[in-house]
Protein backbone atom coordinates (compact mmCIF):
# COMPACT_ATOMS: atom_id res chain seq x y z
CA UNK A 1 0.00 0.00 0.00
CA UNK A 2 2.86 2.63 0.89
CA UNK A 3 4.51 1.93 -2.38
CA UNK A 4 1.67 2.53 -4.33
CA UNK A 5 1.25 5.75 -3.18
CA UNK A 6 4.72 6.77 -3.80
CA UNK A 7 5.46 9.25 -6.80
CA UNK A 8 7.10 8.01 -10.06
CA UNK A 9 10.28 9.63 -9.37
CA UNK A 10 10.30 8.18 -5.92
CA UNK A 11 9.46 4.69 -7.20
CA UNK A 12 12.54 4.97 -9.87
CA UNK A 13 14.96 6.66 -7.40
CA UNK A 14 14.04 5.48 -4.00
CA UNK A 15 17.70 4.06 -3.00
CA UNK A 16 19.52 7.48 -3.88
CA UNK A 17 16.81 9.41 -2.14
CA UNK A 18 17.13 7.07 1.19
CA UNK A 19 21.29 8.39 0.71
CA UNK A 20 20.71 12.47 -0.12
CA UNK A 21 16.67 13.43 0.22
CA UNK A 22 14.37 14.82 -2.17
CA UNK A 23 16.28 18.27 -1.59
CA UNK A 24 19.54 16.42 -2.78
CA UNK A 25 17.89 14.73 -5.64
CA UNK A 26 16.30 18.48 -6.51
CA UNK A 27 19.68 19.67 -6.77
CA UNK A 28 20.65 16.81 -9.06
CA UNK A 29 17.64 17.65 -11.29
CA UNK A 30 18.49 21.37 -11.55
CA UNK A 31 22.51 21.38 -12.39
CA UNK A 32 24.08 21.83 -15.72
CA UNK A 33 27.55 19.62 -15.96
CA UNK A 34 29.77 19.85 -19.28
CA UNK A 35 32.02 16.78 -19.69
CA UNK A 36 35.12 17.54 -21.82
CA UNK A 37 35.77 14.50 -23.99
CA UNK A 38 33.89 12.03 -24.68
CA UNK A 39 35.93 9.34 -23.97
CA UNK A 40 35.94 5.47 -22.50
CA UNK A 41 36.19 7.47 -18.90
CA UNK A 42 34.15 10.01 -20.28
CA UNK A 43 31.35 8.06 -21.23
CA UNK A 44 31.31 5.90 -17.76
CA UNK A 45 31.77 8.91 -15.59
CA UNK A 46 28.35 10.64 -17.97
CA UNK A 47 26.25 7.46 -17.32
CA UNK A 48 27.20 7.36 -13.44
CA UNK A 49 25.28 10.92 -13.68
CA UNK A 50 22.63 10.09 -15.81
CA UNK A 51 21.11 7.22 -14.24
CA UNK A 52 20.66 9.41 -11.04
CA UNK A 53 18.78 12.35 -12.69
CA UNK A 54 21.38 14.89 -13.44
CA UNK A 55 19.53 18.21 -15.28
CA UNK A 56 21.56 18.76 -18.38
CA UNK A 57 24.56 17.91 -19.42
CA UNK A 58 27.21 19.42 -22.22
CA UNK A 59 29.90 17.68 -24.07
CA UNK A 60 33.12 19.73 -25.56
CA UNK A 61 35.08 17.34 -27.39
CA UNK A 62 37.64 18.56 -29.87
CA UNK A 63 38.87 15.35 -31.62
CA UNK A 64 38.80 15.19 -35.43
CA UNK A 65 35.34 13.00 -36.48
CA UNK A 66 36.71 9.74 -37.04
CA UNK A 67 34.90 6.12 -38.60
CA UNK A 68 33.82 5.59 -35.08
CA UNK A 69 31.37 8.73 -35.11
CA UNK A 70 30.24 8.33 -38.58
CA UNK A 71 26.64 7.01 -36.91
CA UNK A 72 26.01 10.51 -35.51
CA UNK A 73 24.03 13.64 -37.56
CA UNK A 74 26.69 16.26 -36.84
CA UNK A 75 26.84 20.08 -38.25
CA UNK A 76 30.03 20.94 -39.12
CA UNK A 77 31.55 24.56 -38.31
CA UNK A 78 34.71 26.95 -38.24
CA UNK A 79 37.39 25.43 -35.65
CA UNK A 80 37.39 28.42 -33.48
CA UNK A 81 38.76 28.21 -29.60
CA UNK A 82 36.29 28.73 -27.36
CA UNK A 83 38.60 29.42 -24.33
CA UNK A 84 39.93 32.46 -26.40
CA UNK A 85 36.91 33.40 -27.86
CA UNK A 86 34.15 32.66 -24.66
CA UNK A 87 35.58 31.67 -21.99
CA UNK A 88 32.51 32.88 -19.84
CA UNK A 89 31.12 29.80 -21.86
CA UNK A 90 32.14 27.55 -18.71
CA UNK A 91 30.78 30.50 -16.29
CA UNK A 92 27.22 28.57 -16.78
CA UNK A 93 27.89 25.32 -15.39
CA UNK A 94 27.33 23.75 -11.73
CA UNK A 95 30.69 22.15 -12.60
CA UNK A 96 33.14 20.77 -15.26
CA UNK A 97 34.81 17.88 -15.74
CA UNK A 98 37.49 17.41 -17.76
CA UNK A 99 38.69 14.35 -19.07
CA UNK A 100 42.10 12.89 -21.01
CA UNK A 101 43.61 16.24 -21.13
CA UNK A 102 47.53 17.39 -21.16
CA UNK A 103 48.37 19.25 -18.59
CA UNK A 104 49.86 21.55 -21.19
CA UNK A 105 49.93 21.57 -24.67
CA UNK A 106 50.55 23.48 -28.51
CA UNK A 107 48.04 25.27 -29.69
CA UNK A 108 48.27 23.58 -33.12
CA UNK A 109 44.73 20.89 -33.00
CA UNK A 110 42.39 20.76 -34.92
CA UNK A 111 38.84 20.46 -34.25
CA UNK A 112 35.27 20.62 -35.86
CA UNK A 113 31.61 21.32 -34.28
CA UNK A 114 29.48 19.16 -33.78
CA UNK A 115 25.50 19.73 -31.78
CA UNK A 116 22.98 16.40 -31.61
CA UNK A 117 19.57 16.64 -29.81
CA UNK A 118 18.12 13.56 -27.85
CA UNK A 119 15.33 13.45 -25.59
CA UNK A 120 16.00 11.68 -22.48
CA UNK A 121 13.53 11.34 -19.10
CA UNK A 122 11.50 13.98 -20.22
CA UNK A 123 14.32 16.25 -20.88
CA UNK A 124 15.79 17.72 -23.85
CA UNK A 125 19.45 17.23 -23.73
CA UNK A 126 22.05 19.13 -25.79
CA UNK A 127 25.23 16.89 -26.45
CA UNK A 128 27.80 19.62 -28.06
CA UNK A 129 30.77 18.73 -29.39
CA UNK A 130 32.97 21.69 -29.53
CA UNK A 131 36.57 23.13 -29.98
CA UNK A 132 39.64 21.84 -28.56
CA UNK A 133 40.33 22.24 -25.27
CA UNK A 134 44.17 23.00 -24.92
CA UNK A 135 45.46 22.21 -21.61
CA UNK A 136 44.18 21.67 -17.68
CA UNK A 137 46.17 24.52 -16.64
CA UNK A 138 44.38 27.09 -19.09
CA UNK A 139 41.09 25.76 -18.31
CA UNK A 140 41.43 25.48 -14.91
CA UNK A 141 42.18 29.28 -14.42
CA UNK A 142 39.53 29.67 -15.73
CA UNK A 143 36.98 28.33 -14.13
CA UNK A 144 38.98 28.93 -10.56
CA UNK A 145 38.26 32.76 -11.43
CA UNK A 146 34.63 31.89 -12.17
CA UNK A 147 34.32 29.99 -8.79
CA UNK A 148 33.13 26.73 -11.41
CA UNK A 149 34.32 23.24 -9.38
CA UNK A 150 36.50 21.20 -11.88
CA UNK A 151 37.16 17.89 -11.80
CA UNK A 152 40.22 16.35 -13.58
CA UNK A 153 39.76 12.47 -14.66
CA UNK A 154 42.26 10.57 -16.62
CA UNK A 155 43.20 7.11 -17.08
CA UNK A 156 46.27 6.27 -18.41
CA UNK A 157 46.82 2.35 -18.36
CA UNK A 158 46.62 0.68 -15.09
CA UNK A 159 46.25 4.29 -13.22
CA UNK A 160 43.41 6.10 -12.46
CA UNK A 161 43.91 9.82 -11.69
CA UNK A 162 41.27 12.42 -10.17
CA UNK A 163 42.09 15.84 -9.34
CA UNK A 164 39.18 18.39 -8.23
CA UNK A 165 40.13 21.97 -8.19
CA UNK A 166 37.46 24.44 -6.32
CA UNK A 167 38.52 27.40 -4.42
CA UNK A 168 35.80 26.95 -1.53
CA UNK A 169 33.08 24.22 -1.22
CA UNK A 170 30.78 24.32 1.69
CA UNK A 171 28.96 21.03 2.91
CA UNK A 172 26.05 21.67 5.52
CA UNK A 173 24.88 17.81 5.55
CA UNK A 174 28.22 15.89 5.69
CA UNK A 175 26.96 12.40 7.24
CA UNK A 176 29.82 11.38 9.26
CA UNK A 177 30.40 7.82 9.78
CA UNK A 178 29.81 6.70 13.34
CA UNK A 179 28.41 10.43 14.48
CA UNK A 180 28.03 10.32 17.97
CA UNK A 181 23.99 11.24 18.95
CA UNK A 182 23.02 14.47 20.56
CA UNK A 183 21.45 13.47 23.71
CA UNK A 184 22.53 16.16 25.99
CA UNK A 185 22.81 13.57 29.22
CA UNK A 186 25.59 15.81 30.31
CA UNK A 187 23.95 19.18 30.02
CA UNK A 188 19.96 18.37 29.91
CA UNK A 189 17.57 21.51 29.02
CA UNK A 190 14.85 22.38 31.11
CA UNK A 191 12.36 20.13 28.92
CA UNK A 192 14.67 16.79 29.13
CA UNK A 193 14.95 17.38 32.72
CA UNK A 194 11.46 17.35 33.20
CA UNK A 195 10.59 14.69 31.26
CA UNK A 196 13.31 12.69 32.94
CA UNK A 197 12.15 13.05 36.37
CA UNK A 198 9.03 12.77 35.46
CA UNK A 199 10.01 8.24 35.51
CA UNK A 200 9.53 6.92 38.57
CA UNK A 201 11.56 3.49 38.08
CA UNK A 202 11.02 2.11 41.62
CA UNK A 203 7.31 2.47 41.59
CA UNK A 204 6.98 1.02 37.97
CA UNK A 205 5.56 -2.43 37.50
CA UNK A 206 7.48 -4.70 35.80
CA UNK A 207 6.25 -4.10 32.11
CA UNK A 208 6.89 -0.08 32.29
CA UNK A 209 10.20 -1.19 33.73
CA UNK A 210 11.27 -3.25 30.91
CA UNK A 211 10.04 -0.53 27.97
CA UNK A 212 11.69 2.38 29.63
CA UNK A 213 14.45 4.35 27.40
CA UNK A 214 17.83 4.26 28.91
CA UNK A 215 17.95 8.28 28.68
CA UNK A 216 18.72 9.43 32.00
CA UNK A 217 20.52 12.42 33.75
CA UNK A 218 23.80 11.76 35.77
CA UNK A 219 27.25 13.18 35.41
CA UNK A 220 29.21 11.47 32.84
CA UNK A 221 31.61 8.96 33.23
CA UNK A 222 35.11 10.01 32.45
CA UNK A 223 37.13 7.18 31.77
CA UNK A 224 37.23 3.34 31.59
CA UNK A 225 37.19 2.47 35.54
CA UNK A 226 34.55 5.16 35.98
CA UNK A 227 32.54 3.29 32.68
CA UNK A 228 32.57 -0.05 34.13
CA UNK A 229 31.36 1.25 37.63
CA UNK A 230 28.50 2.94 35.75
CA UNK A 231 27.60 -0.08 34.22
CA UNK A 232 27.72 -1.99 37.32
CA UNK A 233 25.04 0.81 38.59
CA UNK A 234 22.82 0.58 36.07
CA UNK A 235 22.56 -3.74 36.53
CA UNK A 236 21.74 -3.07 40.14
CA UNK A 237 18.64 -1.34 38.59
CA UNK A 238 17.32 -4.27 37.25
CA UNK A 239 14.41 -5.41 38.80
CA UNK A 240 14.95 -8.96 40.52
CA UNK A 241 12.59 -11.87 40.90
CA UNK A 242 11.59 -13.42 44.20
CA UNK A 243 14.45 -15.53 44.48
CA UNK A 244 16.54 -12.60 43.71
CA UNK A 245 17.59 -13.26 39.84
CA UNK A 246 17.96 -10.75 37.68
CA UNK A 247 14.91 -10.27 35.16
CA UNK A 248 15.13 -10.32 31.54
CA UNK A 249 15.30 -6.22 30.90
CA UNK A 250 16.49 -5.66 27.31
CA UNK A 251 16.48 -1.75 27.74
CA UNK A 252 19.10 -2.18 30.74
CA UNK A 253 21.17 -4.52 28.84
CA UNK A 254 20.65 -1.32 25.75
CA UNK A 255 21.79 0.89 28.40
CA UNK A 256 24.86 -0.64 29.33
CA UNK A 257 25.80 -1.65 25.64
CA UNK A 258 25.67 2.08 24.66
CA UNK A 259 27.52 3.68 27.74
CA UNK A 260 30.46 4.12 25.48
CA UNK A 261 28.95 6.21 22.67
CA UNK A 262 25.46 7.50 24.19
CA UNK A 263 27.49 9.56 27.08
CA UNK A 264 29.20 11.27 25.11
CA UNK A 265 29.77 15.33 25.99
CA UNK A 266 28.37 17.95 25.03
CA UNK A 267 30.94 20.49 23.18
CA UNK A 268 31.58 21.56 19.85
CA UNK A 269 33.86 19.89 17.33
CA UNK A 270 37.55 21.93 16.66
CA UNK A 271 36.09 21.97 13.06
CA UNK A 272 33.15 23.55 13.53
CA UNK A 273 35.06 26.03 15.77
CA UNK A 274 37.42 26.71 13.42
CA UNK A 275 34.51 27.49 10.99
CA UNK A 276 33.24 29.74 13.66
CA UNK A 277 36.11 31.79 13.91
CA UNK A 278 37.28 32.18 10.43
CA UNK A 279 37.54 35.30 7.96
CA UNK A 280 34.36 34.47 5.91
CA UNK A 281 32.24 33.86 9.79
CA UNK A 282 33.11 37.48 10.87
CA UNK A 283 33.25 39.71 7.53
CA UNK A 284 29.60 39.06 6.47
CA UNK A 285 28.31 41.01 3.43
CA UNK A 286 25.19 41.33 0.96
CA UNK A 287 27.48 39.39 -0.88
CA UNK A 288 28.65 36.87 1.51
CA UNK A 289 26.60 32.85 0.73
CA UNK A 290 24.11 31.96 2.53
CA UNK A 291 26.25 29.23 4.19
CA UNK A 292 28.57 31.77 5.80
CA UNK A 293 25.57 33.56 6.73
CA UNK A 294 24.28 30.72 8.15
CA UNK A 295 27.17 29.40 10.05
CA UNK A 296 27.28 33.11 11.51
CA UNK A 297 23.76 33.03 12.91
CA UNK A 298 24.91 29.36 14.70
CA UNK A 299 27.63 30.90 16.19
CA UNK A 300 25.49 33.99 17.74
CA UNK A 301 22.84 31.37 19.09
CA UNK A 302 26.10 29.58 20.57
CA UNK A 303 27.18 32.64 22.09
CA UNK A 304 23.87 34.32 23.37
CA UNK A 305 21.36 32.00 23.30
CA UNK A 306 22.86 27.96 23.57
CA UNK A 307 25.13 28.76 26.51
CA UNK A 308 28.27 27.43 24.51
CA UNK A 309 26.07 24.66 23.08
CA UNK A 310 25.24 24.25 19.55
CA UNK A 311 21.53 24.07 18.18
CA UNK A 312 19.90 20.51 19.41
CA UNK A 313 19.33 18.18 16.85
CA UNK A 314 16.78 16.76 17.69
CA UNK A 315 16.89 13.14 16.44
CA UNK A 316 17.33 9.77 18.89
CA UNK A 317 18.21 6.38 18.18
CA UNK A 318 16.24 3.52 17.90
CA UNK A 319 15.72 2.14 21.14
CA UNK A 320 14.21 -0.49 23.42
CA UNK A 321 10.74 1.56 24.69
CA UNK A 322 6.93 1.43 24.39
CA UNK A 323 5.83 3.34 21.46
CA UNK A 324 4.00 6.09 23.81
CA UNK A 325 7.54 6.36 26.03
CA UNK A 326 9.84 6.52 22.78
CA UNK A 327 7.48 9.01 21.02
CA UNK A 328 6.98 11.41 24.10
CA UNK A 329 11.25 11.31 24.33
CA UNK A 330 11.17 11.69 20.88
CA UNK A 331 9.01 14.96 21.02
CA UNK A 332 11.23 16.52 23.92
CA UNK A 333 14.01 16.27 21.65
CA UNK A 334 12.34 17.26 18.32
CA UNK A 335 10.57 20.40 19.72
CA UNK A 336 13.68 21.70 21.45
CA UNK A 337 14.92 21.04 18.03
CA UNK A 338 12.21 23.54 16.62
CA UNK A 339 12.82 25.99 19.67
CA UNK A 340 16.62 26.41 18.92
CA UNK A 341 15.58 26.97 15.06
CA UNK A 342 13.02 29.40 15.90
CA UNK A 343 16.13 31.25 17.52
CA UNK A 344 18.26 30.61 14.88
CA UNK A 345 15.80 32.07 12.18
CA UNK A 346 15.51 35.20 13.81
CA UNK A 347 19.38 36.33 12.81
CA UNK A 348 18.20 34.73 9.15
CA UNK A 349 15.00 35.66 8.34
CA UNK A 350 15.52 36.22 4.87
CA UNK A 351 16.53 32.43 4.84
CA UNK A 352 14.16 30.40 6.97
CA UNK A 353 13.29 28.19 5.16
CA UNK A 354 16.80 26.99 4.88
CA UNK A 355 17.54 27.12 8.92
CA UNK A 356 16.19 23.57 10.19
CA UNK A 357 18.38 22.15 8.18
CA UNK A 358 21.77 23.99 9.36
CA UNK A 359 20.62 23.96 12.74
CA UNK A 360 20.10 19.60 12.19
CA UNK A 361 23.27 19.45 10.88
CA UNK A 362 25.62 22.15 12.83
CA UNK A 363 28.07 20.08 13.80
CA UNK A 364 28.65 18.42 10.73
CA UNK A 365 29.43 21.26 8.61
CA UNK A 366 32.27 21.54 6.70
CA UNK A 367 34.47 23.31 4.41
CA UNK A 368 36.82 22.22 1.61
CA UNK A 369 39.47 23.98 -0.12
CA UNK A 370 41.56 23.15 -2.96
CA UNK A 371 44.40 24.68 -4.17
CA UNK A 372 44.52 25.70 -7.58
CA UNK A 373 46.24 23.77 -10.69
CA UNK A 374 48.59 26.92 -10.73
CA UNK A 375 49.74 26.69 -7.35
CA UNK A 376 50.31 22.75 -7.81
CA UNK A 377 52.86 22.86 -11.03
CA UNK A 378 54.46 26.18 -10.17
CA UNK A 379 57.97 25.97 -8.72
CA UNK A 380 57.31 28.38 -6.26
CA UNK A 381 54.46 26.59 -4.65
CA UNK A 382 54.34 23.14 -4.98
CA UNK A 383 53.85 21.22 -2.57
CA UNK A 384 57.78 19.59 -2.16
CA UNK A 385 56.91 17.88 1.25
CA UNK A 386 53.53 16.10 0.64
CA UNK A 387 55.34 14.62 -2.20
CA UNK A 388 58.41 13.50 -0.66
CA UNK A 389 57.18 11.77 2.53
CA UNK A 390 54.59 10.14 0.18
CA UNK A 391 57.71 8.73 -1.13
CA UNK A 392 59.42 6.87 1.70
CA UNK A 393 58.01 4.05 -0.26
CA UNK A 394 59.03 3.72 -3.45
CA UNK A 395 55.81 1.75 -5.01
CA UNK A 396 53.55 3.85 -3.22
CA UNK A 397 50.64 5.88 -5.17
CA UNK A 398 52.62 9.24 -5.38
CA UNK A 399 55.74 7.68 -8.28
CA UNK A 400 52.22 6.96 -10.08
CA UNK A 401 51.28 10.53 -10.10
CA UNK A 402 55.00 11.54 -10.69
CA UNK A 403 54.91 9.45 -13.67
CA UNK A 404 51.43 11.00 -14.52
CA UNK A 405 53.45 14.14 -14.62
CA UNK A 406 56.34 13.23 -16.83
CA UNK A 407 53.91 11.56 -19.47
CA UNK A 408 52.59 15.34 -20.03
CA UNK A 409 56.26 16.82 -20.07
CA UNK A 410 56.92 14.28 -22.98
CA UNK A 411 53.72 15.24 -24.96
CA UNK A 412 54.76 18.85 -24.44
CA UNK A 413 57.85 18.11 -26.04
CA UNK A 414 57.09 15.86 -28.78
CA UNK A 415 53.32 16.15 -29.16
CA UNK A 416 52.25 12.72 -28.80
CA UNK A 417 52.88 10.14 -25.39
CA UNK A 418 55.36 7.47 -25.25
CA UNK A 419 54.90 4.15 -26.46
CA UNK A 420 51.57 4.95 -28.66
CA UNK A 421 52.82 2.81 -31.37
CA UNK A 422 54.56 -0.55 -30.68
CA UNK A 423 58.12 0.30 -32.30
CA UNK A 424 58.41 3.67 -30.51
CA UNK A 425 58.21 1.72 -26.87
CA UNK A 426 62.15 1.19 -27.04
CA UNK A 427 63.07 4.27 -28.24
CA UNK A 428 60.82 6.17 -26.25
CA UNK A 429 62.13 4.68 -22.32
CA UNK A 430 65.15 6.95 -22.61
CA UNK A 431 63.31 10.05 -23.56
CA UNK A 432 60.53 9.44 -21.38
CA UNK A 433 63.44 8.79 -18.33
CA UNK A 434 64.95 12.52 -19.53
CA UNK A 435 61.57 14.06 -18.91
CA UNK A 436 61.25 12.00 -14.73
CA UNK A 437 64.86 13.38 -14.49
CA UNK A 438 64.31 17.19 -15.54
CA UNK A 439 60.38 17.17 -13.74
CA UNK A 440 62.62 16.23 -10.34
CA UNK A 441 65.32 18.27 -10.81
CA UNK A 442 63.12 21.06 -11.45
CA UNK A 443 61.00 21.00 -8.33
CA UNK A 444 64.27 19.91 -6.42
CA UNK A 445 62.54 16.75 -5.51
CA UNK A 446 65.29 14.27 -3.92
CA UNK A 447 63.03 11.63 -4.47
CA UNK A 448 64.22 8.33 -7.34
CA UNK A 449 61.71 6.93 -9.43
CA UNK A 450 62.23 2.97 -10.60
CA UNK A 451 62.92 2.60 -14.10
CA UNK A 452 60.64 -0.34 -13.90
CA UNK A 453 57.88 2.02 -14.09
CA UNK A 454 59.84 4.60 -16.94
CA UNK A 455 59.03 1.00 -18.96
CA UNK A 456 55.71 0.22 -17.49
CA UNK A 457 54.33 3.80 -18.62
CA UNK A 458 56.23 3.72 -22.05
CA UNK A 459 54.11 -0.15 -22.84
CA UNK A 460 50.96 1.54 -21.46
CA UNK A 461 50.80 3.66 -24.77
CA UNK A 462 48.42 5.79 -23.36
CA UNK A 463 45.87 3.68 -23.92
CA UNK A 464 42.27 3.80 -21.88
CA UNK A 465 41.44 0.41 -20.60
CA UNK A 466 37.34 0.14 -20.29
CA UNK A 467 37.95 -1.82 -16.87
CA UNK A 468 39.98 0.90 -15.57
CA UNK A 469 37.95 3.64 -17.11
CA UNK A 470 34.82 2.05 -15.42
CA UNK A 471 36.13 2.25 -11.73
CA UNK A 472 37.53 5.96 -12.15
CA UNK A 473 33.80 6.90 -14.06
CA UNK A 474 31.78 5.42 -10.66
CA UNK A 475 34.46 6.89 -8.14
CA UNK A 476 34.40 10.49 -10.53
CA UNK A 477 30.68 10.39 -10.52
CA UNK A 478 30.76 9.88 -6.76
CA UNK A 479 32.32 12.95 -6.42
CA UNK A 480 30.81 14.75 -8.75
CA UNK A 481 27.48 14.36 -6.88
CA UNK A 482 28.68 15.50 -3.52
CA UNK A 483 29.57 18.74 -5.33
CA UNK A 484 26.39 18.94 -6.65
CA UNK A 485 23.98 17.81 -3.76
CA UNK A 486 26.77 19.35 -1.33
CA UNK A 487 26.24 16.60 0.58
CA UNK A 488 29.34 14.07 2.07
CA UNK A 489 32.82 15.42 1.86
CA UNK A 490 34.71 15.51 -1.37
CA UNK A 491 37.98 14.30 -1.60
CA UNK A 492 40.73 17.19 -1.31
CA UNK A 493 42.85 17.23 -3.97
CA UNK A 494 44.38 14.21 -5.53
CA UNK A 495 42.96 10.63 -5.60
CA UNK A 496 45.10 8.06 -7.37
CA UNK A 497 44.12 4.52 -8.15
CA UNK A 498 46.74 1.72 -9.02
CA UNK A 499 44.80 -1.17 -10.49
CA UNK A 500 48.16 -3.28 -10.38
CA UNK A 501 47.47 -3.78 -7.03
CA UNK A 502 43.80 -2.58 -6.37
CA UNK A 503 44.71 0.57 -4.27
CA UNK A 504 44.14 4.27 -3.93
CA UNK A 505 45.93 7.07 -2.06
CA UNK A 506 44.82 10.76 -1.93
CA UNK A 507 47.21 13.45 -1.51
CA UNK A 508 46.82 17.30 -0.71
CA UNK A 509 49.37 18.72 -3.76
Amino acid sequence: TMAATKTAKEQKYDRQLRLWGDHGQEELENAHVCLINSTASGTEILKNLVLPGIGAFTIVDGHKVSGEDVGNKYESDSPDKLLDNDPEFFHRFTLVIGVQLPERCDSSSYSYTFIYQHTFLYKDFYLIFMIVIQSNIKLGSVLWNANVPFLVCRTYGLVGYMRLVVKEHTVIESHPDNALEDLRLDQPFAELKSHIQSYDLEGMGKKAHSTAPYDHNFQLPKNYKEKEAFKQLIRQGILKNEKGTPEVEENFEEAIKNVNTALNPTKISSGVDDLFNGEQCNAITSQTPAFWVMTRAVREFVQNDGGGNLPVRGSIPDMIADSEKFINLQNVYREKAMQDASVVSKHVESLLQSVGKVCKNAAFLRVVRCRSLAEEYSVETVNKDAITCSMDGADGEMVLYLMLRSVDRFYQQHSRYPGVYNYQVEEDISKLKLCVNSLLQEYGLNVSVKDDYIHEFCRYGAAEPHTVASFLGGSAAQEAIKLITRQFVPFNNTFVYNAMSQTTATFQL
